[in-house]
């Protein structure tokens, strides 16, 4: 794949999580650079105060402390300088009510969180390659869910 390089923050509290994501990133042939933050507030405050280049795609869990994904991604969208950033929500439930009003509030994508290495992996690589494919559009709402067995590309 030959694009150029991704700018990835990725916004979850469970450090064991951020190296599980940031293993699967290594195995993916995508030129990329990762920014971690632990909480909302942190999360917030990193892209009010970008000076740079913002995040190409930003993976957000919806139970982050502090502020939890709804919160943010309602600021994210309703801030000119943010809103145009991809955001995509992870949670290890699902609960179609919650997913419903994510995508009202303007997520990219929705995912569960698979328990195995090899299933998140091949999701992170989904979400890039639809990400690179199709730019900035938006699903329809029944492509907004990603599913393990939607991402089976590897």
């Amino acid at each position: 794949m030959n694009v150029k390089q991704l700018h990835i923050l990725l916004a979850d509290d469970d450090t064991d999580d951020c190296l599980f994501f940031k293993d699967a990133l290594e195995g993916i042939p995508i030129s990329r650079e990762l920014i971690a933050v632990h909480d909302g507030e942190q999360l917030m405050q990193f892209l009010n105060t970008a000076t740079n280049r913002l995040p190409d795609i930003l993976f957000l869990d919806l139970n982050i402390p502090r502020k939890n994904g709804f919160e943010c991604l309602s600021e994210i969208k309703q801030n000119k300088k943010l809103n145009t950033i991809p955001v995509v929500i992870f949670s290890t439930s699902f609960e179609k009510e919650v997913v419903n009003k994510l995508y009202k509030k303007g997520a990219k994508y929705f995912f569960r969180k698979p328990a195995e290495f090899l299933q998140f992996k091949n999701i992170i690589l989904h979400v890039l390659t639809l990400l690179i494919q199709e730019n900035i559009s938006r699903p329809a709402k029944g492509n907004f869910v990603l599913t393990v067995e939607k991402s089976l590309i590897i």
